[in-house]
């Protein structure tokens, strides 16, 4: 058990590194990257306290406490993904409206230009 909270461990402080570095090289924006840190966190919170992690195990009926963390992390991984979902959904219908904005714009702009033609 203990190599599996090491492992887990490394990879919550590798996962905030990255993160950190993401952002400060602008690849990813403040807001998004909140998540990801706070998953990070609570990975690594869980993966250093054992109490808490033996409490949560026997608070959900789970046996094993490493089963506990990995289901654990697993449902705090799928919550951050579905809120990345939710963003990226949101992105795509405002790029749709704004494509369709633009159109019309152009379509405004060569009347106005066919209009100053035919006046000419």
């Amino acid at each position: 058990m203990q190599g599996l909270l090491n492992f887990l461990t490394g990879l919550s402080l590798l996962l905030m590194l990255m993160v950190l570095v993401s952002v400060r090289r602008s690849h990813t924006r403040v807001e998004y990257s909140v998540s990801w840190l706070a998953a990070a966190l609570a990975l690594l919170v869980l993966a250093r306290c054992r109490w808490l992690l033996n409490w949560l195990a026997s608070a959900l009926g789970i046996d094993s406490p490493p089963m506990a963390l990995l289901t654990l992390v697993g449902c705090l991984f799928l919550l951050v993904l579905f809120r990345l979902s939710v963003i990226i959904s949101a992105l795509k219908d405002a790029n749709i409206a704004l494509t369709q904005r633009i159109a019309i714009l152009e379509f405004q702009i060569e009347s106005v230009h066919e209009a100053s033609k035919t006046e000419n």
